[in-house]
Order: C-alpha cells, then structure tokens, then sequence
C-alpha cells in the first residue's frame, strides 16, 4: 500500500530532487508528446510548477499503443524511476514502467491545444484556462496572496471572522446590491403599490454584502483586533477591466485604534504581503512580467522599499489643479478623486505609494469619524503607481450623537442599524479599519490587465458561467 507522502508527489517536487535512480509515481496532464517506434517522450504537468516533467516511454510497455495515442489534455498515471537527464534545459526525467490513462482528451475538441489563445476566449472557457502556464502561474499567487493576509493578521494576534453574506444593510450607501429572495418573481405579494417583502424567507428585504466592515465591528469591539476575509458583491453595470460584480475584500478593524495607527497597520500590511509573495513566487512573478510586459518584480520591490508619501485631500486636489495636466474629469474640492488623479499622484508626481487623507465628508461613509472642521473625514486612501486606490480606510465614528446625524443626512432608516448603534451606547472606543480589494492587489502583483484574470470565476454584467 502506498503512503500519502508517496501518493501525493508533486512534479515541482520530482524537478527540485537532488535525488536519483529512486522509484516515483507521477500524475498529470499530458501537454504534449513526440516519439518513434521505439520511444515516446511525453510532457506531463500536474500545476504544481511551471515547468513539464518528461517521461520517457519504451515501445516495449505492454500498452504502448495507446502512449502513442496520447494528446494534449490527457490524464496519466506513471510509475517509473527518477534519472538525471541527459539533455539540456532539464535536470531529470522519468524512464517509465507503466502508464495508465485516467482519461482521454479528443484533439479535434479539446480547445486548449498548442497554439497562441486570447485571454477573452478563455474567460469563456475558465473551466479549463487555469490548465494554461499563464493561468497556472496566476492562481499558484493568488494562493500564496492569501496564505500572506492571513499570516500577517495571525502572526499579530488577529481574530478571523466570518461575517454574513446576507445581510439586511447596506454599508456604503450608494453601491447597487443584489436582492436575496424565495419570491414569486412573476407574482410577488403586493402592499401599499410595493413588494411585500415581509412574506419574504427572512420577513424583510434582504441583499448580498457589500463589505462585512459593519459586523466587524461589532466582534472588534469585543475581541480587540479582527479581520475578514470573504465574498462581497455590487451589482454595478460596469464593463470596466477594473469591475467585477463578486470579489473578495479583506477588512481588519481595530479596537482602542486612532487613525494615525490605522494608517501604520495599513502599509504594514501592504509591504508585508507583497514582499511575502516576492519571496515565495518568484518563478511564476518572472513568467508573469515577461507574459504582461511589466516589471512586476521591480514593481513590488519598489513599494516594499518605499517611504509613503502622506497629503491631505485638499492638498491632493491643488496639485491636481496645478499640475498642467488635462485631466478628462478635472479635479475640485469636493468630488472624488478619479482612477486618472490616482495615477498622476502615485506615478507623475510623488514615483512612489501615496497616502491621501481627510475627505471631504459628502463623498464618504457615514461611518467614517468626522473632523473637527465638520467638513472632512478621517478618512484614508493608498494610492499605488499603475493602479491607483489599493486600500481604503478610516478611523470609524465612535459618538453616537454623530454616527445618528450621519445616519439621517444620509436618508438611512436609523431603526435599520439598532445594533451598529448599540455599540456606541455600551462602552464605546475609537476604533479604526481598512478595506482591501483581494483582486486588485493581485492585478498589481500579476500585472494583469484585466481584473477578470485573477479571479477563478469572474461574475461581471451578463455573465454567470460556472
């Protein structure tokens, strides 16, 4: 009986081995293979590398026939043994005893044959791109992306917490979200000339999240530090290779935090992660870089040795007016910064990560601590060259009085938000957090150019495939 150790080989294992002539049992997916009458040499991957592992098969395998038969997209099982190889550009391959085909793959309808494939047909295919190298190389960084966010927030004594992903609030007050319901579409109940939503399976109306921020909270205000890592939606009709309607969001929240830690803990994070992923995906960086033409290296590099520049809103706004620059939304105090001010400031003007502070607060959230002016935020944005906004954050308003002003300028039923209230009114503390949108930082990472390609399944406007 085989051990899992041996049962669960890796080719990226098999390739890194300092070991020869030893026994190894590989599975994979054939990408190609070429042969003779008297050999085949058949290239395996099994995703756990870039690279292909060559098998070497004899003419005189009792199923040699069917080796001579296998393409691009089959599934073998082989045993064999690990020798140096003798041929350039690889260190071993495997001589083989016995191939078993798991499953067969016709030429003439596998699409992912050997020849150049445009990244939009294979977001019609995202069952079988992540076969793909330049696929493979994504999600292998995706996976260490995560493996960093948790590792920072564990390694510091945060909390994981999941929050809902149905939920009966809307956290930033102007995104669209998707209703959640078990009512008849054709014939929902009517009261009063609308939806009766209190026949509804939750008895009111209820839509997917937008941010889990308002739940956490709650659980920051009793375990300290926490953070949450999950789904979030926004049902925005939105084209843009910066869109996508399903996405992950990573939120801490800090009790007993003002806004200048806030901001520390911020670009901690940020450095720490990238820097994680520089340190465990090289390889695939590389490929990655050469594939999108983009340093991605030096890129990230750069932001981990870098010193964040800090400018307030309004000063971010009179460098924008200043700067000689046609903006095609030009900038005034008192709307939002757009992707293409972001960019000015982070890559033209400050070369660098840029912190930009105190918002004005008709274009922030209502839970967002307001400045003694009674104009601005403490609010925050980071700002990355060739992306523009990574993180978005802000100390959270801890004064009743004030979170029910906010609540009410922006037309929010308060009754909705009881319990986000009550945290105010029993033992409340400053307390302060970010939001990081997992897949635009992995676009900065990759240098992918479409948000849709870091993402396994990519929910946009007229798509739901998978």
């Amino acid at each position: 009986m085989e051990t899992l150790a041996k049962w669960k080989i890796r080719i990226k294992d098999l390739l890194d081995s300092t070991e020869y002539d030893i026994p190894v049992i590989l599975r994979g997916w054939v990408k190609t293979r070429r042969g003779s009458k008297k050999f085949s040499f058949v290239e395996v991957n099994d995703g756990s590398t870039l690279h292909n592992i060559q098998v070497i098969a004899d003419c005189n395998l009792p199923n040699y026939s069917d080796i001579e038969k296998l393409t691009a997209g089959c599934s073998i099982r082989v045993e064999g043994k690990l020798v140096k190889s003798p041929a350039k550009g690889q260190n071993v391959e495997v001589q083989a005893d016995k191939i078993s085909v798991y499953g067969w793959a016709d030429p003439e309808k596998y699409p992912l044959q050997k020849k150049a494939t445009s990244r939009e047909f294979l977001r019609q295919i995202a069952h079988l791109r992540p076969r793909t190298k330049t696929f493979g190389a994504v999600f292998r960084v995706r996976n260490i992306l995560a493996c960093a966010v948790h590792k920072f927030f564990q390694d510091r004594g945060f909390v994981y917490v999941h929050t809902p992903i149905i939920t009966s609030s809307d956290c930033e007050g102007g995104a669209e979200m998707f209703q959640v319901s078990t009512l008849d579409y054709d014939n929902p109940p009517v009261k009063d000339g609308i939806v009766d939503f209190s026949q509804d399976f939750f008895g009111k109306s209820a839509k997917l999240t937008v941010s889990g921020q308002l739940e956490g909270e709650l659980f920051a205000t009793a375990l300290m530090d926490i953070y949450t890592f999950g789904p979030t939606f926004r049902a925005e009709n939105s084209q843009t290779p910066r869109h996508l309607a399903e996405f992950w969001m990573v939120e801490p929240e800090m009790a007993f935090c003002d806004f200048e830690e806030n901001i520390i803990l911020a670009e901690d994070f940020l450095k720490y992660i990238l820097n994680y992923v520089l340190e465990n995906c090289e390889e695939d960086l590389l490929f990655l870089g050469k594939r999108n033409e983009v340093d991605v290296l030096k890129q990230l590099k750069k932001v981990v040795d870098s010193q964040f520049n800090k400018i307030t809103y309004t000063e971010a706004v009179e460098l924008l007016k200043n700067s000689g620059k046609s903006f095609e939304y030009p900038a005034d105090w008192g709307k939002d910064l757009q992707t293409e001010h972001e960019k000015y400031l982070a890559e033209e003007k400050f070369h660098g990560p840029v912190v930009v502070t105190d918002f004005p607060k008709e274009i922030k959230a209502f839970y967002m601590r307001l400045n003694d002016d009674e104009k601005t935020m403490r609010a925050m944005d980071i700002l990355l060259p060739g992306i523009g906004e990574i993180i978005g954050g802000s100390q959270r308003e801890e004064r009743l009085d004030f979170l029910q002003d906010r609540i009410k300028e922006m037309g929010f039923n308060e009754d909705d938000y009881w319990w986000y209230l009550d945290i105010r009114r029993f033992g409340t503390v400053p307390h302060a957090g970010f939001g990081v949108g997992f897949e635009r930082v992995l676009q900065f990472v990759t240098g992918m150019s479409n948000i849709r390609d870091v993402i396994p399944f990519p929910r946009v406007p007229n798509n739901a495939e998978f």
